[in-house]
Parts: structure tokens; sequence; C-alpha cells
């Protein structure tokens, strides 16, 4: 379990890193989280596929330029937590 509450049970959590976050954030409660705003406002960050200087202003979004998908725990919401899941990434369902 990871803690969070959401009761997701994988093993995956809001501490994990690249991929593995960016589909906990997907997933967790029933995908409500994943499209929200951020809650202080969008973050200023460079793409972590081509370095692209991007906007995410959702818990996960992806990079205009390549695609590449983005996420972050709403837990602690900052640009240095933002980790890449990959470039034509899809989250697991």
């Amino acid at each position: 379990m990871s803690g969070c509450g959401c009761g997701c049970g994988d093993g995956a959590g809001p501490f994990s890193k690249g991929r593995d976050l960016v589909e906990f954030v997907y997933n967790a409660h029933e995908g409500t989280i994943r499209d929200q705003p951020i809650r202080n406002g969008a973050l200023e960050t460079k793409c972590q596929g081509c370095g692209e200087h991007f906007s995410l202003s959702t818990y996960v979004g992806s990079c205009p330029q390549c695609g590449g998908v983005h996420a972050v725990a709403p837990m602690n919401p900052t640009a240095e937590n933002i980790q890449f899941g990959g470039k034509n990434f899809t989250p697991f369902l």
C-alpha cells in the first residue's frame, strides 16, 4: 500500500520515481487527480525527453514539443519533483 489513502495497494505511491509515479498519479483516486490544475499554479519545467521548456498545469501533462508525459504528486507539487514517464507513454489503466 502506498500510504496515500487511495487504496491502490500496488506498491507504487506518491514517492515513486519516473514511470511508476506517472502511472500512480494518472490512476490515483480513479483518475480524478490527473486533469486537476496544480493547486499553487502551473510549474515551469524542461521536458526530460527533448529539453523543451513548458508549463505543467495539471498533475499529469505532456510536452507540447515531443509528447513526453510528465507528472507530479499532489502532495508535493514542485518543479524538482516532476517525473518523466517517457515519449509516447500510455499510462497503465
